[in-house]
Formats: C-alpha cells, sequence, structure tokens
C-alpha cells in the first residue's frame, strides 16, 4: 500500500512539475519554488471547487453575489496558468498578492468589515509573497494588505460597510475558523518554505560535491585573477602541475614563478582579456619544483576570459577565471617536427645543389668527349683507316650527346626546385615555335621512319610565354613520343587557342601507357613500361621537366593515353601575362583514338 502511494506521489509531483515554464527548468532551485507556486495555487482553486457542493447543501442556492465571489475564488487557477505560461515569478506573485487582498477584502466588507471573521487572512499576504525570495514583492504585498485594512477600518468608522451577511453559523465559531484557517494556511507556507530551505541546502550540496570533485580530478589548474593579475584563487590541481598549494600561489605567487622571458605575454593576455572582453590563450614557462626533484621550467598554455556571474553579465570586480594545464610534451613533439622540416629542407637544398654542381663539373669534360668524337667521326683531318674506327666515334659521339641531355635536364630540374629557373615573357608566333621544333625532330622521326606532322595554325594570336622554355617542353614531348612510337607511325603537333588558353598538343599512335603508370607521369626519374615490356632509353626528367616549366607558367599539363592506343599530350599555356603559378593539373584519362 506504501508503494502505490509513494508512486502516486511522484506521479502527482512530476505533473504539477510538467507545468513549470521551460525557461527555469534547467535551475533545480528555481524550478521547486514555481512548481510550489502552481501546486498551491491549483489546489486552492480545486478546494473552492470541492467546498462549492457543501455550500449548496447548507446554504442552498447562491445570489448573484455569492457566485461572483465563488468564482473569484477560482482565480488562483488562473494565476497559476499566468506563471506557467510565463515564467514572470516576481509578477506571479504581485498579481495573486493583489487578487488575495481583494478576495479577503470584498469577502470581509460582505461580512462585517474590520470585524469579519476573515481580517486574520490579511496576515497571510505579506507571508505568502515572501515565497518570492523578492524584497519588492514582499513591500508590496505588505502595502496591499494595510490598503485593504485601512478600507476596511475606514468603511466601518464612516457607516459605509453593509449589514453582515448572514450564515447559519454562530459569530463564534465563524470567528475561530477564520483564525484556525489562517495559521493552518501559514503553516503550510511555513512548511513549503522549509522545503525549499531543503531543496537549497540540496542543490548546494550537490553543486560543492561536484565542484570537489572537478577541482581534486581536474588535471588543469584554474586560477582566478584580480584586473591587476592576482591570484584570488587556485585549485587543487597547482599541486599536480606545479608542485606546490594553491595558498603558494596566491597574490602574485604565480607571477613570480612565470620565465622572466615570458612574462610580458603572460601580463599582456591577462589585460587583454580584461579590456578587450574576450577569450586569450597564450603559452609560456613555467618554473616546477616536484618533490625530490630540482626545479626546473614546464611549457604551459594558459587560456583567460573575464568572469561572467550566473546571469550572464560580466563580474564587477573585473576578475579574470583563467585554465592553465602542461604542454611540455606538445613542445617536445613541435620541436622534434620543426627539426625534422630543417633536416629535410637542408637535405633538399644540399641535394639541389649537388646535383647543379655535378651537373656542370661534367658537362665540361663531356663537351670535349663530344667534340673530339664528332672530328674522328667526321674525319676531319685524314681517314681512320679502319671502318670500325668511325663506328666507335659515332657510339662515343651519340652516348655523349645522350648524357649530355640527361645533365642538361638534371640542370633544369635542380634550377627549377631551387626556384631560380627565370620566366622571361615575350610575345612571340605559335606558328614558327612549332615549325622549328619540327624541322629540329625531324631527322629524329626519319631514322625511326615515323611520320612527323605539324600542323601550322592560321590566325592564331600571339603566345606571351619564355619562347626559349617553350621550345625545351615541345621538344621533350615530341621526342618522347618518337621514341615511344614504332616504325611506321605518326606523330602529330598542333596548337590550338581557348578562351583563356593557348594549348600545344602533340598526340602519337604509339604503344601507349597504362593507366597505373599516368598517375606517376611528370614525377622525376619515373618510366612507365611499354607494352612490350621493353624499357627504352631515358633516365625520365624529360616529363617532370615540361611540368615545371609549365607549373611557372601558371598554366595545366595534361596527359590522355590508354594502352595500344596511342597518348596525346596537352601543354595549356595561358594568354594573361599576370597569370600566377600553379600546381600542375593533368586533365581526365581518356582512351584517345589511334
Amino acid at each position: 500500500m506504501r508503494i502505490v502511494s509513494n508512486e502516486s506521489l511522484r506521479g502527482f509531483s512530476a505533473y504539477f512539475g510538467s507545468l513549470v515554464n521551460a525557461s527555469v527548468r534547467d535551475d533545480p532551485l528555481l524550478a521547486a519554488r514555481h512548481q510550489s507556486f502552481i501546486t498551491s495555487h491549483i489546489l486552492g482553486g480545486v478546494l473552492a471547487l470541492c467546498v462549492f457542493p457543501i455550500y449548496l447543501v447548507t446554504v442552498g442556492k447562491p445570489s448573484l453575489l455569492g457566485a461572483f465571489v465563488f468564482l473569484w475564488f477560482l482565480s488562483p487557477i488562473a494565476i497559476a496558468v499566468f506563471l506557467s505560461r510565463t515564467g514572470k515569478f516576481a509578477a506571479a506573485h504581485l498579481i495573486s498578492a493583489g487578487n488575495f487582498v481583494g478576495l479577503i477584502g470584498f469577502s470581509a466588507w460582505l461580512t462585517g468589515g474590520i470585524t469579519s471573521f476573515l481580517i486574520p487572512w490579511m496576515v497571510v499576504v505579506p507571508v505568502e509573497a515572501a515565497m518570492a525570495t523578492n524584497r519588492k514583492v514582499v513591500a508590496w504585498a505588505g502595502a496591499f494588505a494595510c490598503a485593504g485594512l485601512a478600507v476596511l477600518g475606514l468603511g466601518s468608522v464612516l457607516g459605509l460597510v453593509p449589514a453582515p451577511y448572514v450564515l447559519p453559523v454562530p459569530a463564534s465559531l465563524l470567528a475561530f475558523g477564520g483564525v484556525v484557517t489562517a495559521v493552518l494556511y501559514a503553516a503550510g507556507i511555513a512548511v513549503s518554505v522549509q522545503m525549499l530551505h531543503s531543496r537549497s541546502e540540496e542543490v548546494a550540496r550537490l553543486g560543492e560535491e561536484r565542484y570537489r570533485l572537478l577541482a581534486e580530478n581536474v588535471t588543469d589548474m584554474i586560477t582566478r585573477h584580480d584586473e591587476k593579475g592576482r591570484v584570488l584563487f587556485a585549485s587543487l590541481a597547482s599541486q599536480q602541475l606545479l608542485g606546490v598549494s594553491g595558498a603558494n600561489l596566491m597574490g602574485g605567487g604565480l607571477f613570480d614563478r612565470v620565465h622572466v622571458a615570458d612574462r610580458p605575454a603572460f601580463l599582456t593576455a591577462l589585460s587583454r582579456a580584461c579590456a578587450r572582453n574576450e577569450s586569450i590563450a597564450v603559452e609560456f614557462r613555467l618554473r616546477r619544483q616536484l618533490a625530490g626533484a630540482a626545479p626546473d621550467y614546464i611549457w604551459t598554455e594558459m587560456r583567460c576570459r573575464p568572469m561572467r556571474l550566473a546571469d550572464g553579465r560580466r563580474d564587477a570586480k573585473g576578475s579574470i577565471i583563467a585554465v592553465t594545464r602542461d604542454i611540455s610534451e606538445r613542445k617536445q613533439q613541435e620541436a622534434v617536427l620543426l627539426q625534422a622540416r630543417d633536416q629535410a629542407e637542408s637535405a633538399s637544398r644540399a641535394k639541389t645543389q649537388f646535383l647543379a654542381n655535378m651537373s656542370h663539373e661534367l658537362r665540361t669534360p663531356l663537351n670535349a668527349v663530344i667534340g673530339f668524337s664528332e672530328i674522328l667521326n667526321r674525319e676531319l683531318f685524314g681517314r681512320l683507316g679502319e671502318d670500325r674506327y668511325r663506328d666507335y666515334a659515332r657510339l662515343i659521339h651519340e652516348s655523349g650527346q645522350h648524357l649530355l641531355q640527361v645533365l642538361n635536364d638534371i640542370l633544369d630540374m635542380s634550377k627549377i626546385e631551387a626556384g631560380k629557373f627565370n620566366i622571361v615573357r615575350e610575345p612571340f608566333d605559335v606558328a614558327s615555335l612549332l615549325k622549328s621544333c619540327g624541322e629540329l625532330m625531324r631527322t629524329q622521326a626519319d631514322q625511326r621512319e615515323i611520320n612527323l606532322a605539324v600542323e601550322l595554325p592560321e590566325d592564331m594570336p600571339e603566345l606571351l610565354a619564355d619562347k626559349r622554355a617553350c621550345k625545351q617542353m615541345l621538344l621533350n614531348v615530341i621526342s618522347n613520343a618518337i621514341k615511344f612510337t614504332e616504325a611506321g607511325g605518326t606523330v602529330q603537333v598542333r596548337a590550338e587557342a581557348c578562351p583563356d588558353a593557348i594549348d600545344l598538343i602533340v598526340s602519337d599512335d604509339g604503344i601507349g601507357i597504362a593507366e597505373e603508370d599516368v598517375v606517376n607521369l611528370g614525377n622525376p626519374f619515373v618510366q612507365a613500361d611499354n607494352s612490350y615490356n621493353r624499357r627504352h632509353d631515358g633516365a625520365g626528367l624529360g616529363l617532370s621537366v615540361v611540368k615545371g616549366l609549365v607549373r611557372l607558367h601558371g598554366g595545366r599539363l595534361g596527359i590522355e593515353s590508354a594502352l595500344g592506343q596511342g597518348t596525346t599530350v596537352t601543354i595549356s599555356l595561358p594568354k594573361d601575362k599576370d597569370a600566377s603559378p600553379e600546381a600542375t593539373e593533368r586533365l581526365p584519362r581518356q582512351a584517345s583514338a589511334a
């Protein structure tokens, strides 16, 4: 039976709790006050409704005035609905106090004026207003009660009070009932106040318990500072962070532990947080002294912001809340990353410088090898006598030319990576560029029995770019196309004008490139195997040089290829002279027709 009763009480409390306005449900204490007000007023109205049948049995049919008074007794329900809908606690108490005084005063006016048995209820009005915990509400409630008593007393003196309404109950019993009911109502208010007080103590205890758990278990040190940066409070985490209690950090104790070089940053962060009314983060070193260890400095990060009150307003004293944590491990990781980056940059510079130096050192003897082998091959100073000597000289010359080209590519790549390859833009005719490149590569194409077709564009606008670099790019691409095209194939060179760029296009019907190899083209020293599993000559630097030169022009390199269906390389150079260099972007790979 007790279980059922407890469940009924919990359901009863949950129902009235659901009537509390949503704006105060997050505050347990304020929500309890709202719930108590709503519950008492609704129950008071319901009690009046329950008394009405008894009134009908004992008195009979009520008069028009009696019906009006009875409806007035139901008004607390409307006041409870007002608080539930608006959440305005002080306004609801003022309305309730005024309504209560009016109801008691009107009823007393009809039952004898200042001598009415309802006069003791006037004392209940300011007592009930005390539930609002607002001095103004209590003062206004007391003023309402005094005004009601003054009106009743003045009416009795002037003889304006009508004859008392005759009730079928002895006057002494009515007086006793008025006093007893007023005392019981006041006792109920006292019980409610006690319950709210207990609830307030419970909320405070829970809050203190949460704070204690937070302060004892959080690893970040929480401090409160005044407008001058002095510590007003320090959490227990100071013992774990710095090896000292919070009492040692009070006042200027924390400032004295800040590294001398970091003190300006520490004070600047606090002053900015106070002046700008915003959160500020700063990193500085703090002296730590753990038990049994020598003092040392640790890197910490402090995030500080102005202190806010419960209602969201800023603290009038200008207090600042700061949270400080140990970031020594993060600083060590950052130092390692910076050191690794510096080493990588140093290695890259050393590699670039080495390649550049080696290229210069090797080109001098190679020029001599190429020059003397060419003299022997042409027999400028007489016949060699043996045909094999002439073949050897030719092989030496071709190998020297090949090695020189590799060194030139390495040197160009080194200049591009080092940012020392200067682009000199000048307007030039695209048709003359294609014609010149075609003439230079004609001999190589004829030797491999490949048809080199150059389409000279008509009405093509001039291209504003580095002509020497464009020629180098085009020659590298045409050379690759010839290299990877079988005898009897065709290499086509043409140009197309786009709205914002000019495309130099080299296509062939050679062996093509596998899809998994296309993504790696343009990276230094990367070669793609052909479909016949035969590796061609070259160091894999030609396209990487082209890619770097295109990027310096702010253009785009596109490669379209499919295995066994040929390859199309598009060098897209912008017409705008102010185009900024950007990362080379490959066009979508498509299988181009032979």
